[in-house]
């Protein structure tokens, strides 16, 4: 391996890396401010943030896994975390869809949904950049698996895209339902991210480029 593609895949894994810990500051911060403002939303975009480092550490081992032998298959502990990630992306749509009915029965208002407006302004910035970064590397390398990673990362954007729309429409308008359309864009991505992990753990590659 010439030292230009040990220097690529070294790029793809620093990605990788900075991913986790990116997903882990985004996610301490918006759980804090979901909690603190009552935002239902931006709480369950921090929770989904911290399913993102599981899947971002099976991401990482990828990586390293095919830098030693771009043939090979995934071993145990990727399918191990792709299940894992899965169950908990379930098991947050389920939390939510919870969370939609006790705030529907008490006719619950966030406190502001200024910080999801920041939040998310950063998060698609730093994802679309991620995304593209990820996108290069992968084509460098002629490598189907970290290309549908990069393209895989469109979902967090849209989610992303959610928490701002639904901040922002609350934030001007004060809309009382305007959390819970927020919540239930979460729940619909948490289901897709879920089932797209179950369908890596048994060998089908997700189709993200229709994401």
């Amino acid at each position: 391996m010439s030292d230009a593609v040990q220097q690529q895949y070294q790029q793809a894994y620093q990605l990788s890396l900075f991913t986790i810990f990116y997903n882990v500051i985004e996610g301490i911060v918006s759980m804090f401010m979901g909690y603190e403002d009552a935002t239902l939303t931006l709480f369950g975009f921090g929770v989904d943030s911290f399913i993102e480092v599981l899947s971002g550490i099976g991401i990482a081992v990828m990586i390293l896994r095919i830098k030693q032998n771009p043939e090979s298959h995934k071993s145990n502990f990727e399918i191990k975390a792709l299940k894992i990630t899965g169950t908990a992306f379930y098991l947050l749509s389920v939390g939510l869809l919870v969370g939609i009915f006790f705030n529907l029965i008490n006719h619950h208002k966030p406190e502001t949904t200024l910080w999801g407006v920041i939040i998310s302004i950063v998060s698609i910035a730093v994802m679309v950049w991620l995304m593209n970064a990820k996108k290069s590397v992968g084509k460098q390398l002629d490598s189907v698996a970290i290309i549908a990673d990069s393209n895989c990362t469109k979902v967090c954007v849209y989610m992303s895209f959610v928490l701002l729309v639904s901040s922002l429409i609350y934030e001007f308008t004060g809309f009382a339902y305007a959390d819970i359309i927020g919540i239930a864009g979460l729940v619909y991505f948490s289901i897709t991210e879920g089932k797209e992990a179950f369908d890596k753990a048994k060998g089908k590659e997700c189709d993200c480029e229709k994401c």
